[in-house]
């Protein structure tokens, strides 16, 4: 009898657990945005939106002096070896994007996050930079204001912002294929200010112009670069970058890695004259055997 008394209260006991709490206490998350679906860890757009996000205004490229501790080596997950100068970059890859979660938060250089701002953030670019997202799907292209470091997954190449994301259509999705493009702001605003300078003219309608005479056209010369080697592996090419960085080269232009053409690239440059990059070479074969070449950057 007693046996079954206690085994009563044990399925009593149990019963009362079963129920456990409430749903109703549980938060609802709600999104005034996006319609159905969730967001990893509740990252997703704020409760209050601005009322057109389209017309937020992209980035202005502007040349700004680059932030000294958030563009030395780190390590995150893996070590990655910021540029720190500007040279010919474009790349194909994933972007994500990240919204209220980090909203206010520091970025890599001591700045408030703003999710409804023009903004970005690459594991190697030089920040703070500009660089121009296109959507390789629809087409559509934002230019951003890259001030923090991420993404550390291997398949994205770039984080943007709310906004960003949401002016290229990748925001329902959370992620989606891009081409990223660096700007240097000094090449970006001469020509800006050529395109406002020829559209005051068509305004004035001007007909007769001034003929540009040879050796008054602006000529542009190619950067010249040491490339020390091409990599399938992009461990190879962080090898050989740590390798060459252990080196120590006076006066010598930065260490860059590349990607293009399903290669890793190791770079060093720019040079501002061929006879410079091949000292340069002959000093770097003269310690590390590998095989380097001086070449323009395209």
């Amino acid at each position: 009898m007693v046996k079954i008394f206690s085994l009563l209260i044990l399925i009593s006991i149990m019963t009362g657990c079963a129920s456990g709490p409430s749903f109703k206490n549980d938060p609802v998350i709600t999104k005034s945005v996006k319609k159905g679906g969730g967001y990893y860890l509740d990252d997703g757009p704020g409760d209050n939106p601005p009322e057109n996000i389209d017309a937020i205004p992209d980035a202005t490229p502007k040349v700004e002096p680059l932030h000294s501790r958030a563009n030395q080596p780190y390590i995150a997950l893996d070590k990655y070896i910021p540029m720190t100068s500007f040279y010919p970059y474009k790349e194909k890859g994933i972007a994500s994007w990240y919204g209220k979660r980090y909203h206010g938060k520091k970025t890599s250089i001591g700045e408030n996050y703003d999710m409804y701002g023009m903004s970005g953030a690459h594991t190697t670019l030089p920040i703070p930079c500009y660089v121009r997202v296109t959507n390789t799907e629809n087409g559509k292209s934002v230019i951003v204001r890259v001030n923090d470091r991420g993404p550390f997954k291997k398949d994205r190449v770039i984080d943007l912002s709310y906004a960003a994301a949401y002016k290229l259509r990748l925001s329902d999705k959370g992620s989606g294929p891009v081409e990223v493009e660096l700007i240097d702001p000094r090449q970006f605003n001469a020509l800006k200010k050529t395109a406002d300078v020829t559209t005051e003219k068509i305004k004035e309608q001007e007909i007769a112009s001034p003929e540009i005479k040879p050796s008054e056209a602006v000529s542009i010369k190619e950067p010249l670069y040491i490339q020390a080697g091409a990599f399938k592996n992009e461990k190879n090419a962080d090898l050989l970058l740590m390798q060459l960085a252990d080196m120590k080269l006076e006066n010598t232009p930065p260490l860059q890695k590349q990607f293009s053409e399903d290669l890793f690239h190791v770079v060093i440059g720019p040079f501002n004259s061929k006879d410079e990059a091949n000292n340069i070479a002959e000093l770097i074969k003269s310690k590390v055997k590998i095989s380097i070449f001086v070449k323009e950057k395209n």
